[in-house]
């Protein structure tokens, strides 16, 4: 896979706008859900937040996006000391871009993009399991960074 991931600009829980530029040079994991607080999205929250510091020492930053407001995520992110920005796509724009976003435009679907150092799309989730996708993700960037 040797496609630029669309760069963008949205705000995240604490309303500061955060650009997928501003990490160019680490690799990032764009991880779109449905929405905050649902059983799903805490497992894979939560799951994330689990390998949060191996995945940092793979200079991997971690940012989920939905259409929930930057108030919700804010409730979301303390509520389970989430250690990752959640950024608010309230109009779909991004999601879109990315092809993320449900059948009836309303919200994100569950689907994630890991991104290179470079900017490059290394790896498309289209299959996420919640509670198993930060592992794969673990595996995935262990490998890739060792080509």
């Amino acid at each position: 896979m040797s496609e630029k991931a669309p760069d963008f600009e949205l705000s995240n829980e604490s309303g500061i706008r955060v650009a997928l530029s501003d990490y160019h040079g680490l690799w990032v994991l764009l991880y779109f859900y449905p929405k905050d607080d649902t059983p799903g999205c805490t497992q894979e929250a939560l799951s994330l937040k689990d390998l949060f510091d191996v995945l940092s020492e793979h200079d991997v930053v971690i940012l989920g996006i939905s259409t929930d407001s930057k108030e919700s995520h804010a409730l979301f992110k303390e509520k389970y000391d989430l250690p990752f920005s959640l950024l608010s796509d309230e109009d779909g724009e991004v999601c879109e871009l990315y092809n993320a976003l449900n059948a009836e435009g309303d919200h994100a679907h569950r689907i994630s993009f890991l991104i290179n150092a470079d900017g490059t799309i290394a790896k498309i989730y289209n299959m996420v399991k919640p509670n198993h996708h930060a592992k794969e993700v673990l595996t995935d960037v262990t490998a890739l960074q060792n080509l």
